[in-house]
């Protein structure tokens, strides 16, 4: 900012679709009969040979089609089949879900009214993040660390008063794999049946010296048959992260708490349709028990697995939905694709 100050960047990002394209850009293409411009190669119907693997689904990749004439102008079009925008989505119905194919609302796994708010059970928003770090990606910032170096879980003071969680007070909260052990922050900035901490925090470290950096703490881990335990270690020790190195600094950490890695206590939960992990958890929140510790994360394996088994069973494998022979569609943008062959269904 200092070299540049701010600047705008050369875009067009409220209008994309509207930009206009040149006839010499689309002088190579087929025209169809709704106005879209197709590649060379990218038409024909996939039956399941090497020859047309790449053809079919192909005319649905945005390079195949890169333009769409309408009242006679060429535009670039929307990043869909038919280059305009669809309410009612092909790909979809074709592939096993017609219910779905135009826009609706479906409850979700944490949906209220199938949580028992009366007892312990919550939401939690494991995605919630504070606005001074990002992800574990500013880990090695020093200054944003010694900002935010730990990550209570917000609590509306109805639900602390009715679950009996004291201010600052330690929290188990139990996932359907395992748990894990926090301290409580009371605040009305969350509204009641929803807790959330910042998904930050919690990096951790197995080596005295080895991985030290301004926010991985000291832990140890356990297992007993698929059970997993994390403790960590040091924690009430005054600048136990302070280390020495060639930036000074390091020696003068003053804070001991990196927070808490709630990541590992979250099942694998694939949504259905897109296979995008389903992030928001179903959650019991209790006070700690006895032998609890601040930081603990507990993870049980074979829970995790049967987790996974159930979330799959949710879904329709492309095989069984149509004869394209592809584990998905090829048209959907991806920031980084890979080959053709990728997508290929195993011959059997």
């Amino acid at each position: 900012m200092r070299d540049r100050g701010s600047f705008a960047v050369p875009t067009d990002p409220y209008l994309p679709y509207e930009k206009l394209v040149s006839a010499e850009s689309v002088a190579d293409c087929t025209k169809d009969e709704h106005g879209v411009f197709r590649k060379p190669g990218t038409i024909g119907t996939f039956d399941g040979s090497e020859e047309s693997f790449a053809a079919t689904e192909l005319a649905k990749l945005g390079d195949g089609s890169p333009a769409v004439e309408v009242d006679g102008v060429i535009k670039e079009g929307f990043p869909t089949p038919s280059k305009k925008l669809e309410l009612f989505s092909t790909t979809l119905k074709d592939w096993g879900w017609p219910e779905y194919s135009t826009p609706k609302w479906i409850p979700s796994h944490v949906h209220w009214e199938n949580l028992d708010l009366a007892g312990s059970e919550r939401i939690l928003l494991p995605t919630f993040r504070i606005p001074t770090l990002i992800h574990t990606r500013s880990a090695n910032s020093k200054w944003l660390n010694e900002i935010s170096h730990r990550h209570p879980l917000w609590i509306h003071p109805q639900d602390a008063e009715e679950l009996h969680i004291e201010e600052s007070g330690l929290v188990r909260i139990s996932t359907r794999i395992g748990h894990f052990v926090i301290q409580a922050w009371q605040t009305e900035g969350i509204r009641p049946g929803v807790v959330a901490a910042s998904h930050h925090m919690g990096r951790w470290r197995l080596d005295e010296a080895e991985g030290r950096n301004w926010a991985a703490g000291k832990a140890t881990i356990d297992q007993q048959g698929t059970t997993w335990t994390l403790k960590r270690e040091g924690a009430d020790k005054k600048n136990m992260m302070s280390y020495e190195s060639s930036d000074p600094d390091t020696g003068r950490i003053w804070w001991h708490d990196t927070g808490v890695h709630q990541n590992a206590t979250f099942c694998v939960q694939p949504d259905p349709i897109s296979g995008m992990q389903c992030w928001h958890q179903r959650v019991h929140v209790t006070p700690a028990e006895v032998g609890d510790e601040y930081g603990d994360v507990v993870v049980d394996t074979a829970k995790s697995h049967e987790a996974y088994l159930d979330w799959m069973a949710k879904t329709r494998p492309a095989g069984t939905t149509n004869n394209s022979g592809l584990r998905r569609p090829l048209w959907y943008a991806r920031p980084l694709k890979p080959t053709l062959d990728a997508y290929r269904l195993p011959q059997s």
